[in-house]
């Protein structure tokens, strides 16, 4: 995939009951390069996951376009939520084949994607009977089973402890770089952001609008030290604070 265009005008809601109208996003424009990994951040309710569905193209009820490159052929997707959304009457493996064409089956990546995940001994168990943090590995190596050139993540560790939820972190890396693809991945943890990001993308309350664009200059080898990353939020922290304050 070419480089991600972003362009959307205006993304509302229609009054629902006694709801009013609902404008989620506004005057959204970003591009994210080829090969990427990009966090977006924001206050909730700003429209993150809005953002995301309009991406994957599971909502086209907006003003605007997205852009996936010159032929406009919208690339292979891999869309990780906030729940695993896995089918518990079928194993760890087979949620994972389900994404897979019987070619796909048969070429061994779901084995190589149950090794990168430590799921091996899992395989053929059902995935009600898996832990939430197994039952994210397995959404994960499903993401990835498509060998997508887009990957979108929707606050995929959330509700986790952090020991796990680092854990998932790193294991994510590490599959990124075995197996490079463009990343847009939401988060509401500055810290899971600084962590991972080349580039922290920051949206203002709903509304949600572009307020800054922060490329994330520590070292990949230096994530790893919380001083490090404490001391690159503070400084976030006062770049968000100053694009708020300019927000009417």
């Amino acid at each position: 995939m070419n480089r991600l265009e972003i362009d959307i005008g205006l993304k509302r809601f229609a009054p629902v009951d006694r709801a009013d109208e609902q404008i989620a996003l506004k005057d959204v424009r970003l591009g994210v390069p080829s090969g990427a990994f990009v966090c977006v951040v924001g206050p909730s309710g700003c429209g993150k996951t809005t953002l995301l569905n309009i991406v994957a193209g599971l909502d086209r009820a907006f003003d605007g376009r997205i852009d996936y490159g010159d032929n406009q052929v919208r690339p292979r997707i891999g869309y990780v939520f906030q729940e695993p959304r896995l089918l518990p009457w079928r194993t760890a493996g087979e949620n994972i084949e389900l994404v897979l064409s019987h070619t796909g089956r048969d070429s061994g990546i779901v084995d190589e994607l149950l090794a990168a995940t430590g799921l091996e001994k899992a395989r053929h168990v059902y995935t009600n009977r898996l832990s939430l943090g197994m039952s994210r590995r397995v959404a994960l190596a499903r993401a990835f089973a498509v060998e997508p050139e887009l990957l979108l993540m929707d606050e995929p560790f959330v509700s986790l402890d952090e020991a796990t939820a680092r854990q998932l972190r790193l294991l994510l890396l590490d599959i990124w770089r075995a197996r490079p693809t463009t990343v847009l991945f939401v988060t509401h943890d500055l810290r899971e952001a600084i962590a991972l990001a080349d580039r922290i993308v920051i949206l203002s309350p709903s509304p949600g609008s572009v307020l800054a664009e922060v490329p994330v200059d520590l070292p990949r080898d230096r994530r790893g030290d919380e001083a490090a990353i404490d001391a690159f939020r503070e400084t976030l922290l006062r770049r968000q604070e100053a694009a708020f304050e300019g927000v009417d």
